[in-house]
């Protein structure tokens, strides 16, 4: 299997601003391409949407809703092409009946945020006890620190069916030796204090409560200054998700024939908690009009677009990497056979 390793990354900050639109079952026939999906990498797909339109006129738009609600709503041709943060499974892939192309778009990572209104201190919280936080294990902030005030740890998670999950998950999964199930939905295992289907909410319950913990896009906690922890490394730094770390972290990630990854789980160096974000499109259209409006966008994003990752704190994606992507889209994008 043929790999491609990512050499460079680059990030920088943007605000979260989220467009809600209609879906239909008719995305051939729309004027403006829409697509749907998490919310991961929705600030980066916002600022594509405002430039890609100055640039060309034309216009596409995105709402989050979740990997797995996009991956659905793609699967039964609700919209026209959909972000993930999750690899869809075999089964997925099954539905997919104009077949299925995967575009990598960039990088980023997962803060865990907090509430201490009496702590200036920051939180630092080891592989150990981060894994505890997030199945009840600990349940008190003087068990994370003997300074910390008598407190009890209000865990406030994603509601739904989410790459988010999948993430940390996956993570706490590798660093407790599988005693923690990998999941899109997980079962936290106990009463957690709450949990919200957005990143605006998650982090509104957070900055409510004291004594609350929680975790969102990194570029979302950093637009709303929110309080992120230091999280210990496989090399045993403290680290947060900034954008050295992060590089790091996906330095030696590397891609699969079909622009998948090999799984980013507990990187040798940098802030861990990190994830690739990729947009679905189909291989098959009904008509060239179609075709063309799909393989423009993939080809913008590809070029023009990366150029905006710097501002909205993802990775860039390698330029041979996209030239790859770029080259299977014109061979494999096409008008459906009849």
């Amino acid at each position: 299997m043929k790999t491609f390793t990512i050499v460079h990354w680059q990030t920088v900050f943007a605000a979260l601003s989220l467009t809600t639109i209609t879906l239909t079952t008719n995305p051939a026939a729309a004027q403006v391409l829409r697509g749907t999906g998490d919310s991961f990498a929705a600030p980066l797909y916002q600022g594509y949407s405002k430039e890609y339109e100055r640039q060309t006129g034309e216009k596409f738009r995105y709402t989050v809703v979740g990997s797995a609600g996009g991956i659905r709503l793609f699967a039964n041709k609700s919209v026209d092409f959909a972000g993930t943060s999750l690899i869809p499974t075999p089964i997925e892939q099954n539905q997919f009946k104009a077949g299925l192309l995967m575009i990598p778009t960039g990088g980023g990572a997962i803060a865990i945020i907090y509430n201490l209104q009496d702590v200036s201190a920051e939180v630092q919280l080891s592989r150990d006890t981060l894994a505890k936080i997030f199945t009840g294990q600990i349940s008190n902030w003087q068990q994370v620190n003997p300074r910390f005030p008598n407190k009890k740890i209000q865990v406030v998670v994603n509601s739904q069916s989410s790459g988010t999950n999948f993430t940390l998950t996956k993570y706490l999964r590798k660093i407790t030796g599988g005693k923690i199930e990998a999941s899109r939905n997980p079962n936290w295992g106990f009463q957690v204090f709450s949990a919200f289907d957005e990143d605006s909410s998650i982090a509104g319950e957070v900055v409510r409560v004291d004594g609350a913990i929680g975790y969102v896009q990194t570029s979302f906690a950093h637009q709303r200054d929110l309080r992120i922890a230091q999280i210990e490394n496989r090399a045993r730094r403290y680290v947060k998700p900034t954008l050295k770390e992060t590089e790091k972290a996906l330095a030696k990630i590397k891609f699969n024939d079909d622009f998948t990854t090999e799984d980013i789980i507990d990187p040798e160096d940098g802030y861990p908690l990190v994830s690739l974000s990729w947009l679905l499109f189909s291989k098959e259209y009904a008509n060239q009009d179609i075709l063309e409006k799909n393989r423009k966008l993939v080809t913008w994003i590809l070029t023009q677009g990366q150029e905006l990752n710097q501002q909205s704190e993802y990775t860039k994606i390698p330029k041979d990497v996209a030239n790859k992507i770029m080259e299977t889209a014109k061979s494999e994008m096409r008008v459906r056979p009849f």
